[in-house]
């Protein structure tokens, strides 16, 4: 079975130097402004949840972090890196230390969970077929769903697509994972779940982790920091904590939103 600090990241000699950071970020698609002028950092190790209402801006960031879309000002650093100008080439070597578990779980339908999960460490083509089976295996393990090696995504809940994908994830031995809105369209229950799934990989495994969401929960449950978007701004960046103190209306009216459908 695979043990956890195989895939410890973080060296000894790390800088507290941001991992990521938004530097005056703006992006448009034609008259829509979804970010303007967005600051923020997410430090090595640390987890930062971005919330805001749908539209605003959250998951653009994720993409933006991993060169999927280019900001129209301002600067993006990645891994210590600005990336702000990678061609793909650059980008793919930042892609090595930076995953992403996508909503819709982004896995192969053809392919097992086992194959899906596989699937990263094929591609480097330095690991033996047994070695491989043994890495599945204890990813399987890490996110609960071993027993479904053999099923199809098809075979899969929502959420435990959600889990499979982390396992995915997870096998390109990443420095950082991204994660966006991973409890839309989940049960409650599973909900809970995959933010319990998150919170121990990233201890277990010193994780550098983004996590875009508008569950309340999950986020307090997560986050060291959160970033609160709302009209292409970032209205807040600070603590969880701080965030229930902060007199912004529209914080506090998402705040009690989320408590009347904690009491429904």
């Amino acid at each position: 079975m695979m043990k956890a600090q195989q895939f410890s990241i973080m060296p000894g000699d790390a800088k507290l130097a941001p991992y990521i950071e938004f530097v005056e970020v703006s992006k448009a698609f034609g008259d829509n402004v979804v970010l303007e002028r967005v600051s923020f950092n997410v430090m090595p190790g640390e987890t930062v949840c971005i919330l805001g209402r749908s539209g605003v801006g959250k998951s653009v960031s994720l993409h933006q972090i991993m060169g999927f879309l280019k900001p129209d000002s301002g600067r993006v650093i990645v891994a210590g890196e600005d990336i702000t100008d990678y061609n793909e080439d650059q980008l793919e070597l930042i892609r090595k230390k930076v995953t992403m578990v996508f909503q819709n779980g982004a896995l192969f339908d053809s392919l097992t969970v086992g194959e899906n999960v596989a699937f990263p460490l094929r591609e480097s083509d330095e690991l033996s077929e047994e070695q491989i089976y043994q890495i599945v295996d204890g990813l399987l393990q890490m996110v609960g769903v071993q027993e479904m090696r053999d099923l199809l995504p098809s075979d899969l809940s929502t959420g435990m697509k959600r889990s499979v994908a982390i396992a995915r994830a997870l096998a390109a031995r990443p420095e950082c994972v991204l994660y966006d809105e991973p409890t839309t369209m989940v049960d409650p229950l599973m909900a809970q779940l995959l933010g319990d799934l998150i919170k121990r990989l990233k201890m277990q495994l010193n994780l550098t982790s983004v996590v875009v969401t508008h569950d309340m929960r999950l986020a307090k449950k997560l986050a060291e920091r959160v970033v609160f978007l709302y009209e292409a701004k970032a209205i807040f960046f600070g603590t969880y904590a701080a965030m229930e103190k902060d007199p912004h209306p529209i914080i506090q009216e998402f705040l009690e939103l989320d408590e009347l459908k904690i009491e429904a």
